[in-house]
């Protein structure tokens, strides 16, 4: 198998005294990022896996490692840092993945309505039909509400911070994702079969959507994200919707 990389990184706990000193961090100062060379006696590529039957020229491959040592340089950073490396990454990289994801819808739209407007059923343009009209306006509103979110995100991290942003991106991870799968399965059901073959990138990017919704941390794990938020700004403020019930009889009339 030809490799396109000089190198790997690995993640992992790491124990001594760097360990210990940090231990006051909890388990996120446990674990350290490590290159390792392609070439490094006892790294084995095992296998390019597929995801869903696609294969990425990058790779998502099965790692074997025998024994492998590296010299101690080669940590990132400073050792039981790795964990915080990654998180700085995510934030971006999250925005990423819905910036690409919205590129992709709009291609999926765009050849949703040629092809509304060639192919023809029952004697009449698919496009005709009202179902059919209804999936191309949705799939335009619902783009354009993922656009602002992200870009809301954007301008969030610009100004204050991966860090303040960080439940900002759990919620556009989640609407990205979903997404993509929602519209390019509208356009494939207007391609018909054509859609699922490789005639058309279509089934590719429904694979890729569909990746989405694990890459970067499940759909599960943004949720509860989002949903904690929520819930730590009722805790913050006990009884500040009181205004809003009416009373009972009893406590008026006192």
């Amino acid at each position: 198998m030809a490799s396109f990389y000089s190198g790997v990184y690995i993640m992992g706990v790491t124990g001594g005294q760097a360990q210990d000193d940090q231990a006051q961090d909890g388990p996120a100062s446990q674990h350290s990022m490590v290159i390792v060379p392609m070439d490094a006696p006892g790294l084995q590529v095992v296998r390019n896996i597929p995801v869903m039957h696609h294969h990425a020229p990058e790779g998502n491959c099965e790692l074997l490692f025998r024994n492998v040592r590296v010299p101690a340089a080669n940590i990132l950073g400073q050792e039981g840092n790795g964990f915080k490396l990654a998180q700085q990454r995510l934030g971006p990289g999250r925005v990423h993945h819905c910036m690409r994801t919205i590129g992709q819808c709009e291609l999926a739209l765009e050849l949703m309505c040629k092809r509304a407007l060639e192919r023809k059923a029952f004697g009449r343009h698919i496009a005709d039909f009202a179902n059919v009209q209804d999936w191309i306006a949705e799939t335009r509103l619902e783009i354009d509400q993922a656009r602002l979110l992200v870009l809301k995100v954007a301008h969030r991290m610009d100004r204050e911070g991966n860090a303040a942003a960080r439940v900002d991106v759990s919620a556009i991870k989640i609407v990205a994702a979903r997404l993509q799968t929602r519209v390019v399965n509208r356009a494939m059901q207007v391609f018909g079969a054509m859609g699922l073959t490789p005639d058309t990138p279509l089934s590719y990017l429904w694979t890729w959507g569909r990746a989405m919704r694990f890459l970067d941390g499940p759909d599960e794990v943004h949720l509860r994200v989002v949903a904690r938020e929520e819930l730590a700004k009722t805790r913050s403020n006990p009884g500040g919707n009181a205004a809003h019930f009416v009373p009972p009889a009893g406590l008026m009339a006192d």
